[in-house]
């Protein structure tokens, strides 16, 4: 996994669960400003960034999709939430959905692809 910036990692995230439930995986500019309650210029910038990554395919005033690059990010930070929600849940048994979902969120991004694994793994025993 390469180590690109927790704001990018963010947005390919809001783009992967946004494109799962449109029509052909398209995303536009105006739903992933309402999912991550961001203003279109500042998604307009991004999209500029994630491009010249190549982690979407676009051009401007335009919908998108993720490059094959960019849905494995977004995969992989997906997996580390969710294991870490059934970590706190079900390993530390935390009852807070939202303290769970807010540690989550902001410890996903840190979490190496090997600590991601090994955490996959400790779950398989609860």
């Amino acid at each position: 996994m390469i180590e690109i910036h927790e704001s990018y990692e963010n947005y390919l995230k809001a783009i992967y669960l946004i494109s799962k439930r449109n029509k052909g995986g398209w995303v536009c500019n105006s739903e992933i400003s309402n999912y991550l309650n961001v203003k279109p210029p500042s998604v307009t910038d991004m999209l500029y960034k994630l491009k010249a990554g190549d982690l979407i395919d676009w051009s401007p005033r335009k919908s998108l999709r993720l490059t094959k690059k960019g849905k494995i990010i977004a995969q992989d930070v997906i997996k580390s939430y969710k294991n870490l929600c059934n970590f706190f849940r079900n390993v530390l048994k935390i009852e807070n959905r939202n303290l769970i979902k807010k540690l989550s969120c902001e410890i996903e991004h840190h979490l190496t692809p090997e600590v991601s694994d090994a955490l996959e793994d400790l779950l398989l025993e609860y």
